[in-house]
């Protein structure tokens, strides 16, 4: 399936910031990809879900970042 938009998504980041609005989008769009990209190429689900939760922890690393750099000091 794509990744998209549902109500739930929606009111859940209601209140995010933009820029972390767009890295999280971001994240939606390239991780289902990759999902049905290496699911396809008939990798095992464990390396699949090892290769997305590695991919992740960088997007999570990049909003921390961005949110500690604006956090007053």
């Amino acid at each position: 399936m794509p990744a998209r938009e549902e109500r739930r998504y929606r009111e859940r980041v209601a209140d995010l910031p933009a820029d972390i609005q767009a890295i999280g989008w971001k994240a939606q769009v390239r991780l289902c990809q990759r999902f049905r990209r290496l699911t396809a190429a008939g990798k095992p689900q464990p390396k699949v879900n090892a290769a997305i939760a590695r991919e992740l922890v960088g997007y999570a690393w990049d909003i921390a970042r961005r949110t500690l750099a604006a956090a007053p000091a």
